[in-house]
């Protein structure tokens, strides 16, 4: 089971550095099994510079800005026969890569898995109110859809991407992931598990608002089920 970590990054270099080290920590003793690719996403910032400080870690440019355009880029770009997605404001528990290997040895149906958020940077009020939803909401709307995807943290196999033709780059950024979710359904079994999570940045939730941000999200996740595209056409907030 190889497992290529890609990490689409568009001036990340405050971040990019713990996203990158919890990766090499979940990744010890599995070295050879798996590379870590950070997609350079038009940064003006140091985001390049710091990721190749970290041996193994290969960095890769997408001149065109768009979360998808580099999604694509690093699975075009990477050999593994899984590929995982973790955004560059992310940490990645210890336990994460081996969890991913026994689901995917106990479900051979199973082409994606998912997660949620715990947040690593809010106030604590913030922080129990965020994560509660994630916890009250998350497992209902999976069991009426069938699937679900967080952008920021899935990993799936390549062939079923390879099957879907990949990812739609047409999609500027909000309802993308229920978009691949959706799609790679047809092919197999996109599980999401609420153990499954990340250590997550809530800078997002700071600047736009909590509930703002819940509402946007949700509105374009079930558009997307409902209508097969995003009801948010476009947006500044391209990581």
């Amino acid at each position: 089971m190889r497992t290529s970590f890609i990490i689409p990054a568009h001036n990340e270099e405050k971040f990019i550095g713990a996203c990158i080290e919890s990766i090499l920590r979940a990744v010890t003793g599995a070295e050879e099994e798996t590379e870590i690719l950070v997609v350079d996403n038009a940064s003006v910032d140091r985001t390049a510079e710091i990721a190749r400080q970290y041996p193994g870690v290969r960095v890769v440019l997408e001149p065109n800005k768009g979360l998808t355009k580099a999604r694509q880029r690093g699975f075009v770009e990477s050999s593994g026969d899984f590929v995982a997605y973790i955004d560059a404001d992310s940490q990645i528990p210890a336990h994460w890569l081996a969890t991913a290997r026994a689901e995917f040895s106990r479900r051979p149906d199973m082409v994606c898995l998912s997660g949620p958020f715990r947040y690593h940077d809010l106030p604590w009020f913030d922080k129990l109110f965020a994560e509660t939803s994630w916890y009250l909401f998350a497992p209902i709307t999976y069991a009426l859809v069938g699937y679900m995807v967080l952008g920021a943290n899935f990993i799936a196999k390549r062939s079923a991407i390879e099957k879907i033709g990949g990812f739609d780059t047409a999609i500027d950024f909000y309802g993308e992931d229920t978009n691949l979710a959706r799609r790679l359904s047809k092919v197999g079994k996109v599980v999401f598990k609420m153990n499954f999570f990340i250590y997550g940045s809530g800078r997002r939730l700071r600047d736009a608002g909590i509930f703002r941000t819940f509402f946007v999200y949700g509105l374009n996740f079930f558009w997307e089920v409902l209508f097969h595209k995003p009801f948010t056409r476009k947006s500044k907030d391209i990581r």
